[in-house]
Formats: structure tokens, C-alpha cells, sequence
């Protein structure tokens, strides 16, 4: 989620949710003019009371939606908040779970009763209702078991849906349907990518993040069988076509990290190609080396800044690095595991060095080569549990923190501040006591 290829790949999986979200309102509109049951399961009377068209029907539905999300809008972001804090205030964790769910169920069976939506929409509104209230945070620790035991229920019908000698009786489309998913959807995938100008590393990376496909397939393909759009026989091999890209999917990793290396090598292969891909080193000296510029990194830069310390920050954000720059903070693109991005940062030359990145494997990688090119260095990093923190300090880390450790170190602080006050006020009242 730290990395610019991590931020892509989540955006474009919120956008194929999105779409997904569209194809389940416009599909049962669709099924009644294609020879499916799309009109029963609709049993829209408007539509076959004026005998509307295909258009007509599409623009109802879409304004059938556009009143649920109104009415979720204007009365569910008032009236759930209210409810889920009354019943909080009784006191009952069961009544406040059973709340949670018949608040789920009610919306999402009532948006299929009185405006044509998907059982599947429904609850994704139900949920964006839920989120409005300050107890949101309650009601997803409340049900997170029985959400797990639904997400396994899920899996498990999806697993007694397929038919494994489907790939036996049908090899061919299978193989197809294989390819589409794996091949065709990647280098669609690949050619976007390079299409917004970012680097084939990070276009293999994202074509093989995309190289299989999950469980809305599985409900879409579903509700094609429902209204007659899809054979079994279709849904049989969009089931076989899931479970095998998933399976494949680490191995398309592997050919990308294989495609990769054979694309960098030429041109670290020419000594010219070399010399002028070469990152330049910073001219800076004792200076300090921070890497990472997120929520952690940003503070500990900002505080340098005003302190006029000179430092330099490695940022994998390309977009990061440029609001740096223009703040006049000297600012490296790339990532400081490798070696050429961190000799670029002088660490020979170095005071300090400090890691804000969350990853201990990657961490610890640079605190190994920082402290073979400067033994003098200091190195502070931080972690996240005491393994990590033995984990970079047995590689050479001089200081590791870990934010539980200093949260409680800040609370016993105040605790320390608190009490002399504390015994003054006691030791004043007891002298006014025998005054009196």
C-alpha cells in the first residue's frame, strides 16, 4: 500500500468493484429484451404498464437507483447513526450485534423489494450507512466473526458449484477462457499502464497483479444462470477459470521477475548505458538519510526542515518526490534496497540514517548495507512487534522503536507529571484541614 505499483493495483481493483456494482443494476433491466427472465425477477409494473423500450427501461432502473441512494443518503445517514447509538447506550452487546445485522438484512432485502437493486448492492449500502456512525468501528469488531463465517460459506458453495469434469468435457474452452484471464486481461492491463506513461517495471507488475480474477465474477456469472443469460456450462468454466488463474497467479509473478531482470540487463550490460543511468551521488555530508516520507517519515523530515538539518529523503512516490523538491528538500526517487539507489544517498558520508518505512524485511536489507559502508553511522528504525525490533537490531540497527513501546512510555510520562500535582494539592488540603 506504501509503493506506487501497490496504489494502482487497489485503485484499479475499486474501479473493477465499481463497474461490478453497475453490471449487477443494469443486467436484470437488460435480461428482459435478450430472451432471459430478467423481466420476472424485475417484475417491474411501469415498465410493462407503458410498454417501455430497452432505453426506457435502463433510464428507469437508473432513476430507481438514484432514489435509493438519495433515500440511503438523506434518511439512512441519520436515522442508522441514531439507532446504533441508542442501542448502544443499553448496555447489551448481543441486542447491538442482532442491530447490526437486521440493519444489513432490512436494507438489502427492502431495496430488492421496493426498487429492483441486487441483494448484493443493497448490503454494499447497507455497509456505507453503517460507516457514517462513530460506532462503525464497534459494529465491524461485533460481526467480524460471523463475517468470517459467511466469507467461508461463500467460498465453500462457490467450491461446490464447480464441476471439475467440466475441464475434462469441455479442454478447449477452458483453455480459452484461461487465456482471457490470464493473457488477454494482463496485456490490457499492461498496455493502460504504459498508455499513463509509467515504467514497464511497474506495467508487468501491475498486468500480473490483474492476472486472475475473484469472487464478483462468481456473483455476476451467478446472476447470469438466474436470468437465463449464462448456461451452467458457461458458469462451470468462469469458475474453473478463477480457481486456476488463482493458482497460476504466483507463477506469472515469477515470468514478470524474469521479464524484468532480461529487460534491465541490457542496459546495465553497456559500460556507455551504464554511466549514463548511473543515479549521481549527493554532494551532501554529514547529513542524515531518511527513507520513507509517509506518515512517519513526513514528521521526522519536517522536523529536520525547521531545524535547517541538511538531510535527503528516498521516496518511491514520484509524486512525493516532486512536492519535495519543489519545498527545496533534495529528495531521491526509487527504492533504498537496492544498492545504487542507496550509494546514491552518500551513506559513507553520512551522520544518521533513519527508516520510516513499516517493512522489516526491507529495512532490514538497508540497515545491513548502510552499516557495511559507514560502520560510524547511527541507524534508527522502527518496528512493529519485539521479533522485528530483535530482527534490526541483530543486523546492526543502533535504535529500534516500536509505537506500543513509546505510546506507553508517553502515558506513564504524563502519569509521572500528574502525580507531583497531585500530592501538592493533597498536602495543601490537608493543612487547610487542620487550619480548620
Amino acid at each position: 500500500m506504501d509503493t506506487e505499483r501497490g496504489k494502482i493495483a487497489v485503485g484499479w481493483l475499486i474501479v473493477e468493484d465499481l463497474a461490478m456494482v453497475l453490471a449487477l443494476v443494469l443486467f436484470p433491466a437488460v435480461a428482459s429484451f435478450q430472451g432471459g427472465d430478467g423481466a420476472a425477477l424485475v417484475s417491474d409494473p411501469l415498465a410493462t404498464r407503458f410498454g417501455l423500450g430497452l432505453t426506457g427501461v435502463l433510464v428507469l432502473t437508473l432513476i430507481k437507483i438514484a432514489l435509493f441512494i438519495a433515500l440511503m443518503l438523506v434518511v439512512g445517514r441519520r436515522l442508522i447513526p441514531w439507532v446504533l447509538h441508542y442501542i448502544a447506550h443499553t448496555g447489551s452487546r448481543e441486542l447491538f450485534r442482532l442491530t447490526v445485522l437486521a440493519i444489513a438484512l432490512c436494507i438489502a432485502f427492502g431495496a430488492t423489494k421496493l426498487f429492483g437493486v441486487s441483494l448484493a448492492l443493497g448490503a454494499f449500502f447497507a455497509g456505507m450507512m453503517l460507516r457514517e456512525s462513530p460506532l462503525s468501528q464497534r459494529a465491524a469488531q461485533e460481526t467480524l466473526p460471523l463475517r468470517d463465517a459467511f466469507a467461508v460459506l461463500f467460498f465453500v458453495s462457490v467450491g461446490m458449484l464447480f464441476d471439475p469434469l467440466s475441464v475434462v468435457r469441455e479442454p478447449w474452452p477452458f483453455v480459452a477462457t484461461l487465456f482471457v484471464i490470464v493473457v488477454g486481461k494482463s496485456l490490457a492491463a499492461l498496455l493502460i499502464v504504459v498508455l499513463f506513461r509509467h515504467p514497464m517495471a511497474t506495467a508487468l507488475m501491475i498486468s500480473a497483479s490483474l492476472a486472475q480474477i475473484g469472487e464478483f465474477s462468481f456473483i455476476l456469472a451467478e446472476l447470469g444462470v438466474a436470468l437465463n443469460l449464462l448456461p451452467k456450462a458457461g458458469r462451470d468454466l468462469i469458475l474453473a477459470g478463477a480457481i486456476f488463474s488463482i493458482m497460476l497467479n504466483p507463477l506469472v509473478f515469477a515470468v514478470v521477475d524474469w521479464l524484468t531482470s532480461r529487460l534491465e540487463k541490457p542496459e546495465t550490460a553497456s559500460p556507455t548505458a551504464a554511466t549514463s543511468e548511473a543515479i549521481p551521488v549527493t554532494e551532501l555530508q554529514d547529513h542524515t538519510i531518511l527513507v520513507g516520507y509517509g506518515r512517519v517519515g513526513s514528521i521526522v523530515g519536517d522536523a529536520l526542515h525547521r531545524r535547517n538539518a541538511p538531510f535527503l529523503a528516498v521516496e518511491a512516490s514520484d509524486d512525493m518526490v516532486a512536492k519535495l523538491k519543489k519545498r527545496g528538500i533534495e529528495a531521491l526517487m526509487g527504492n533504498a534496497v537496492r544498492a545504487s539507489v542507496l550509494r546514491a544517498t552518500n551513506p559513507a558520508g553520512a551522520r544518521s540514517l533513519v527508516i520510516a518505512i513499516p517493512e522489516a524485511f526491507e529495512a532490514g536489507q538497508i540497515v545491513e548495507q548502510a552499516r557495511a559502508a559507514n560502520p560510524a553511522i547511527q541507524i534508527i528504525a522502527r518496528a512493529h512487534s519485539d521479533a522485528e525490533v530483535d530482527h534490526l537490531t541483530g543486523l546492526g540497527a543502533d535504535i529500534v522503536i516500536m509505537g506500543e513501546r513509546e505510546i506507553a512510555r508517553g502515558m506513564i510520562e504524563e502519569l509521572d507529571r500528574a502525580q507531583p500535582t497531585s500530592a501538592m494539592q493533597n498536602t495543601t488540603a490537608a493543612r487547610e484541614d487542620s487550619a480548620a
